[in-house]
C-alpha cells in the first residue's frame, strides 16, 4: 500500500530551484572613427541600453555613463585612439552602472548620442559623436547636471550588516568597541591602476590581496575590519577618506601595486608611504601625483571637490595623527621585510589625497612593482601573498595590540 506524502515532507522533497544569475549586457567591440576634426566612437553590444554622455575640462575628458555592462573587448584596446580620443577606458563605476571615459586631444562638443537597435544580422551599437570646437567655446556641463551618484559609504553595525551613510556623519549605531581597521584596496572598476604586460591589473591584484588580509585580520577576533571596497567597482579618493572617518577607523591601510616607465629603470620591492606635503623624493612625487589622478582617470567633475578646511585644531590633531601613522609605518616595515623583498628605501612620504583623514592613522602600501617580473611572480603568488599577509596583520596587531588591552576587549 503506497501511503500519501504529507504537504511539507512533499515541498521539503523537492530539488532546491537554481539561482538565476542576472545576465549584464554584453560589449564585445569597439571602434573609433574620425579625425581631429570630427571623431565617432561606436561599440559593439548584445542589446539596446540607455546611455548618456557629457564633457568635463581640466582635463578634456567626455564620459559616457551606462548600465552595468559585461566588457568583453580585446586585451588592451583604448591604450590609443584616434582622431578627438588619445585614449579611453571603461568598467564599473558603481553597483548597477558601468562608465566609458575619453581622454580628449582638446576641447570638443557631443554633436549626437544614441543606441541603434541591432538589425539584419547586425548588433546593437552606442554611437557617440564628437566635434572640435574653440576653447573658448567650449562648455562642460554644469555641476549636477548629468551626474551619475556614485557609491556610498560603507560602515558596518554591530550585528556586521552594511550601513550606507552619506558623507562623515556616521549613522550606523554599534556596541562593538573593538578598533576599526579601514582596509582600501586601490583604483577599481573603470580605473584599472598600472597594467602588467602579461595581462593582470593592478585593481584586482591589490583587491585579492586586501581580501586575504582583511580575512587574517577578522579571524584573531580583535578587530572590525571594514573595506572600501570588495568587488571590481570604483570608489573617489575623497569617499575613501569618508569611510575611514564615518567608521571612525583606529587605522586606514591603503594597498596598492605600482609600475615604472621603461626609461626610469626596473625599480622592485615593497615601500609604506605616509602623508606629507613635501615629498621624500622625486619618485614617492610622482606616485602621488598618478595615484592622486583617479578621480579625473573615473570622469568626476573635479571642480566640485569640496576645499580642504583650514582650522587651527583639525591642524594640530593632523599633527598627532601623523606621528602615529608614521609610528605603525616604521612597525610594518619591521614585519614585511621579514617576509617580502623591500625597496631600497621602504619609507617614504607624499601628498597622497587618500591619506589625508586628518584624525586616522593611515599608510598606503605598495606591494611592488607589476613593472617587475621578479614583484609580479611574488604579487601573483598565493604562497608570497599568504605570508605577506600575515606580517600585515602582525603589524597592525602590534601596533593596536595595547589599545585592545587597555579596552577589556577578549578574543
Amino acid at each position: 500500500m503506497c501511503l500519501p506524502i504529507p504537504r511539507a515532507l512533499a515541498v521539503e522533497s523537492q530539488p532546491p530551484q537554481p539561482v538565476v544569475a542576472v545576465a549584464f549586457p554584453v560589449a564585445s567591440d569597439v571602434r573609433v572613427a574620425g579625425d581631429g576634426k570630427q571623431t565617432r566612437f561606436i561599440l559593439d553590444l548584445d542589446r539596446k541600453i540607455d546611455a548618456r554622455a557629457f564633457v568635463l575640462a581640466d582635463p578634456y575628458r567626455v564620459v559616457v555613463d551606462i548600465p552595468q555592462v559585461t566588457f568583453n573587448l580585446p586585451a588592451g584596446v583604448g591604450k590609443e585612439g584616434r582622431g578627438l580620443i588619445r585614449a579611453f577606458r571603461y568598467g564599473l563605476v558603481m553597483p548597477g552602472g558601468s562608465r566609458v571615459v575619453f581622454d580628449l586631444t582638446g576641447p570638443a562638443k557631443i554633436e549626437k548620442t544614441y543606441v541603434i537597435d541591432p538589425a539584419n544580422g547586425q548588433p546593437a551599437r552606442l554611437v557617440v559623436e564628437l566635434a572640435a570646437v574653440e576653447g573658448s567655446a567650449f562648455k562642460a556641463s554644469s555641476p549636477g547636471e548629468d551626474k551619475v551618484q556614485l557609491r556610498p559609504a560603507i560602515v558596518a553595525d554591530a550585528s556586521g550588516a552594511a550601513v550606507e551613510t552619506t558623507g562623515t556623519t556616521r549613522t550606523a549605531k554599534t556596541t562593538d568597541s573593538r578598533p576599526v581597521i579601514v582596509i582600501d584596496p586601490g583604483h577599481g572598476g573603470v580605473d584599472n591602476g598600472t597594467q602588467a604586460a602579461t595581462g593582470e591589473s593592478e585593481k584586482m591584484l591589490v583587491l585579492d590581496f586586501a581580501k586575504a588580509l582583511r580575512d587574517r585580520i577578522e579571524k584573531s577576533g580583535k578587530f572590525r575590519v571594514v573595506m572600501t571596497r570588495d568587488d571590481d567597482t570604483f570608489v573617489p579618493l575623497g569617499e575613501r577618506v569618508r569611510i575611514a572617518r564615518a567608521n571612525t577607523a583606529a587605522l586606514f591601510v591603503s594597498i596598492h601595486a605600482d609600475a615604472l616607465p621603461k626609461r626610469e629603470g626596473d625599480a622592485q620591492g615593497a615601500t609604506v608611504y605616509t602623508l606629507s606635503e613635501r615629498a621624500s623624493d622625486a619618485e614617492a612625487e610622482k606616485l602621488a601625483e598618478a595615484e592622486n589622478k583617479a578621480d579625473a582617470i573615473a570622469g568626476i567633475n573635479l571642480t566640485e571637490e569640496p576645499a580642504e578646511v583650514a582650522d587651527i585644531l583639525i591642524e594640530l590633531t593632523q599633527r598627532e595623527t601623523r606621528t602615529f601613522s608614521n609610528r605603525f609605518a616604521r612597525t610594518l616595515v619591521n614585519e614585511m621585510k621579514g617576509v617580502a623583498r623591500m625597496h631600497k628605501h621602504p619609507l617614504k612620504s607624499a601628498g597622497f589625497k587618500v591619506l589625508k583623514a586628518h584624525d586616522v592613522p593611515s599608510v598606503l602600501v605598495e606591494l611592488g612593482y607589476v613593472s617587475n617580473k621578479d614583484d609580479l611572480q611574488h604579487l601573483v603568488s598565493e604562497s608570497w601573498r599568504s605570508r605577506t599577509v600575515g606580517s600585515v596583520a602582525q603589524a597592525v596587531d602590534a601596533f593596536l595590540g595595547k589599545r585592545v588591552v587597555s579596552t577589556g576587549h577578549s578574543n
